[in-house]
């Protein structure tokens, strides 16, 4: 089964999910606990007979629900057909989705060699360093927010560390527009609809992502 690009998943219309981070993501307003428990239990039992298995975060009052094919590392047809079963369960509950809600955090560390540093990362956070095909190394789990470096100059000062979020493409215009009023600056948007870069007031940076223009895997 071939991993899809944004472009195929945009294409399946599934409007209460969003692409962010590499995987397909919703937020469902259970509105209290016991019905986010129900819905737990339902989706549960729709992932082992599809034996194609959700992370799940259930708080009051949502449930938050991430999707991805894990053996290939992107977003499949099982998971664009796991996620409509998942709207459908949580419709019987009387329960909507809403993809604009979700997002998902990386860290970045911009570093002149990263080979030097890297171990010393992995061995604090505990977290394995992890090299996959075609990319550089990153540090990931399913706990923190992934780490991976960006290869910077040696000047000072310079910037260390910066932050990436994922965001529906739908909310970046009003995300930016916030910033800029909270006393932020519109560093670049060279690269947009990929990323934008923003900063604060001290002028550390971080970047606004989306799916958009970019390749088949875009984590």
């Amino acid at each position: 089964m071939s991993n899809l690009t944004g472009l195929d998943i945009a294409a399946a219309g599934l409007t209460d999910w969003s692409y962010v981070g590499g995987a397909l993501q919703t937020r469902l307003a259970t509105g209290s606990f016991a019905v986010g428990m129900r819905l737990v239990q339902s989706i549960g039992e729709a992932a082992e007979a599809a034996d194609h298995h959700p992370d799940l975060d259930l708080r009051y009052p949502s449930l938050d629900v991430r999707l991805s094919s894990h053996d290939v590392g992107a977003v499949t047809e099982r998971d664009v057909a796991l996620a409509r079963t998942i709207s459908e369960l949580a419709a019987a509950e009387g329960v909507s989705g809403d993809g604009r809600m979700v997002k998902r955090l990386e860290v970045a560390l911009d570093t002149p060699d990263l080979e030097r540093v890297i171990d010393f990362w992995g061995v604090v956070l505990d977290m394995p360093v992890q090299r996959p095909e075609g990319g550089g190394p990153e540090l990931r789990d399913d706990v923190l927010p992934t780490m991976w470096f960006q290869p910077s100059g040696t000047d000072e000062p310079r910037q260390r560390f910066h932050l990436d979020l994922w965001v529906p493409p739908e909310v970046v215009e009003e995300r930016i527009a916030a910033a800029v009023a909270a006393g932020g600056t519109l560093v670049s948007d060279q690269e947009a609809p990929a990323f934008w870069v923003l900063a604060d007031v001290d002028g550390n940076q971080v970047c606004l992502c989306t799916w958009q223009d970019r390749d088949a895997d875009p984590s």
